[in-house]
This record gives structure tokens, sequence and C-alpha cells, in this order.
């Protein structure tokens, strides 16, 4: 039993408890049920659910860094590999893992080393300080590779 104050009030048998959290025009309510002995707490219960909502709103916050993807041609402008490079950098600042893919169409899927050329080519146009986490791997429609912040 813990009362509104944070003392610890012992163990209490349940009459005992709702008397006493009658007494103070305050709530009895069971924070771990599943405990030896079950652990109670007299508190209003508004503050309770507010404080709960707020734990439950700080576990949410911390999410696993999101996945984006940054997709290329090896037959892409420099201004809009710019563009793109930009868009990666953003991404890595803000702590997020990034997929750089190379698209390839047709003929060009038989070229492999001129693909992993420019995919090379672009990553090294990065200036945010970064580690490669997978390799690149040829597949489906290109080559990718997985990037993400130091």
């Amino acid at each position: 039993m813990i009362l509104d104050d944070g003392e610890n009030a012992g163990v209490m048998k349940t009459g005992e408890a709702i008397k006493l959290a009658e007494e103070r025009g305050l709530d009895l309510i069971l924070v771990t049920p599943n405990a030896s002995p079950p652990v109670a707490r007299v508190m209003g219960f508004d503050k309770f659910r507010y404080e709960r909502s707020k734990e439950l709103k700080k576990q949410k916050s911390h999410k696993a860094p999101e996945t984006k993807r940054v997709q290329i041609s090896p037959r892409t402008a420099k201004n809009d590999l710019m563009i793109q490079l930009k868009k990666l950098e953003k991404f890595l600042s803000a702590s997020h893992i990034v997929e750089i893919q190379l698209v390839l169409r047709g003929r060009e899927k038989a070229n492999k080393e001129w693909a992993r050329m420019k995919l090379e080519e672009f990553m090294a146009m990065i200036e945010v300080p970064h580690k490669v986490t997978s390799e690149i791997k040829f597949g489906g429609r290109g080559m990718i590779v997985q990037i993400s912040p130091e």
C-alpha cells in the first residue's frame, strides 16, 4: 500500500485500504495486481490516468529510426543527383537509415560493374558522416545499399 504522498504504508487488508482512501477523499488504485502481495496506491484517478498517458506518450516517442529510400538511375543528370543527395543528407541528419536504390532497366542489368561504379560515385558525393550497414546487393530492379549516420 502506497499513500498519496509517496509514503509506504505497508501491507493492509482491502477493506482497511478502501476506508483509508475514502477518508482522504481519493481513490484506491491497483497498480501491480500480479505482485505478491498486490500493490495498491491511494491517489486521485484523474492524476493516475494523466501520469499513465504521459508514460505511454514517452514510450511511443522512442521509436527505432525509420528507413528512408532514395532512388537514382545511372543515367540521371548531375543536377538531379544533387537534389537526391540533399534529400539523402537531410535524412541522415535526422538519424534515419537510408537505402540507396540504383534502378536499372533492360540491358543495363547485364553491365553490373558499370552500375556498381555509378553507385559508388554517388556514394562518394555524400558529405555527411555515415557508415555502410549493408554492402551493395544486386537484385530485382537494380542495386541496393543501406547506410546509416555515424
